[in-house]
């Protein structure tokens, strides 16, 4: 079998329609309608393949699934230059925020100095899901011990009118509330984000239980 006949075996029609409501910016015939557990699953079973390295080159794909086993293939690769090389021959590709939040490389995680460069690349791109798939990286790799508040400022000053885009700043934020509270914190205090952008910020840490009850009655009294 190859990756269409194996998601093709795990179609599911009632999921696609959950999933076509989901993801209402792509087409609902290029969807398959295939569980998350079962396209990881597939993807480890053909990893290191003939088949998966065809597979691979072939782009762009039709389906939704076979872009969301595109990248989970990608994700593991163990070779950080191998992966990056894949990453950034597949981001231009990628059409909808489920494929582009699906995937986060485990190989990244040992090599934050090199993938710095290229994160600050990406959002800086004006394709949605490639700036999207930046400060998601940004927001995976670089809250904890390698923080750095000029991080803040890099995705504050991203710009965009696209739903996705903006979504993805807010979730930054509001993460980094979670996180590097006293520095996170200023951008907010001095609204240097867009206005729906900065409430729906707000709003996301509110909802978080990784905020205080404290810092959250504060954010309260910063929304515009």
């Amino acid at each position: 079998m190859d990756v269409y006949e194996e998601l093709l075996a795990q179609q599911d029609i009632r999921y696609k329609e959950f999933v076509a409501k989901l993801i209402p910016n792509i087409p609902k015939e290029s969807i398959i309608g295939v569980r998350t557990p079962a396209m990881r699953q597939i993807a480890k079973k053909f990893f290191g393949t003939q088949v998966a390295q065809t597979f691979l080159k072939t782009l762009p794909h039709t389906y939704y699934e076979e872009n969301m086993i595109h990248f989970f293939l990608i994700s593991l690769i163990k070779d950080f230059d191998e992966c990056i090389n894949e990453v950034e021959k597949f981001l231009p590709f990628v059409d909808c925020w489920s494929v582009c939040d699906q995937s986060s490389p485990k190989v990244f995680k040992k090599h934050h100095q090199q993938l710095l460069p290229f994160i600050k690349q990406w959002i800086a791109s004006t394709h949605v899901y490639t700036a999207r798939f930046g400060i998601r990286m940004l927001m995976n790799e670089f809250l904890e011990e390698d923080f750095k508040s000029e991080y803040l400022d890099l995705v504050s000053a991203k710009r965009g009118d696209d739903y996705y885009l903006k979504m993805m700043v807010a979730w930054y934020f509001a993460t980094a509330l979670a996180k590097q509270y006293e520095e996170s914190i200023k951008i907010i205090e001095n609204k240097k984000l867009d206005s729906w952008t900065h409430n729906k910020a707000i709003q996301k840490a509110i909802e978080s239980f990784r905020v205080s009850a404290e810092h959250k009655q504060y954010l309260k009294t910063l929304k515009i």
